[in-house]
C-alpha cells in the first residue's frame, strides 16, 4: 500500500527514485523547481532534455505531459519533467491539466521502476495556481492513481518549499488520505 507525505524540505536533496520537475514546455532548465533541479542534476539533465527536444518534443512538451530523464548529481536515479497549466491560460481546463500532470508523472514513474516518488507544488509558482486550489487537486490525483495502482509505489511525497504551501497540502492529505503522514 502506498504511502502519502508532506514534507517541509528542498526537492532536489530528497532520497527518492524519481523527483518530478515542475519544466517548462521548453525542458530546458527555468527558474523555480525547474532552475534548482537543473542546477543541483548539472549538465547531464540539459543534454538528456536538448535530444528530447531535439528528437521527440521538436515543439517542446505540452502541458499535463510528462517526460523522464536521468536525475545527474541529485540523489534520485531520475527526474520525471512535467508541464504544469497556466492559471487561467487553458479556458477553464486548469484543473484537468494539473491532475494530468501528476498522472502521466506516475505513469512515468511506475514504468522506470521507482518506488518512490517526490512532487513539487506543480503550477503554484510563476504559473500563478493557486495553491489552496491547486492542493486538492495534486492530492486528489495522486491518491486516485495509487488507488487504482496500490502496490506501484512505498511512497509518493511532496516536497513544498514554504510552510504555508505545507499546511495547505498536509490537508489535502489528511482530507483525502487514509494512509497519508504529514512530517
Amino acid at each position: 500500500m502506498t504511502r502519502l507525505s508532506v514534507v517541509l524540505g528542498d526537492l532536489t536533496t530528497q532520497q527518492v527514485d524519481a523527483v518530478v520537475n515542475a519544466a517548462n514546455s521548453e525542458l530546458l532548465g527555468g527558474g523555480g523547481v525547474d532552475g534548482a533541479i537543473h542546477a543541483a542534476g548539472g549538465r547531464v539533465i540539459y543534454d538528456e532534455c536538448l535530444e528530447l527536444r531535439r528528437t521527440t518534443w521538436r515543439h517542446g512538451l505540452p502541458t499535463g505531459e510528462a517526460v523522464v530523464t536521468t536525475a545527474g548529481a541529485l540523489p534520485a536515479q531520475w527526474v520525471i519533467h512535467t508541464v504544469g497549466p497556466r492559471y487561467g491560460r487553458h479556458a477553464g481546463m486548469e484543473a484537468a491539466l494539473l491532475a494530468a500532470c501528476h498522472r502521466s508523472s506516475l505513469d512515468l514513474a511506475w514504468g522506470v521502476g521507482a518506488r518512490t516518488v517526490a512532487f513539487p507544488a506543480i503550477s503554484c509558482g510563476v504559473y500563478g495556481y493557486p495553491p489552496e486550489e491547486a492542493a486538492p487537486i495534486a492530492v486528489g490525483a495522486v491518491q486516485a492513481y495509487v488507488d487504482e495502482h496500490p502496490r506501484a509505489f512505498e511512497e509518493v511525497r511532496f516536497v513544498l518549499v514554504s510552510e504555508p504551501l505545507w499546511a495547505l497540502f498536509s490537508d489535502a492529505v489528511a482530507r483525502s488520505d487514509r494512509h497519508g503522514t504529514v512530517e
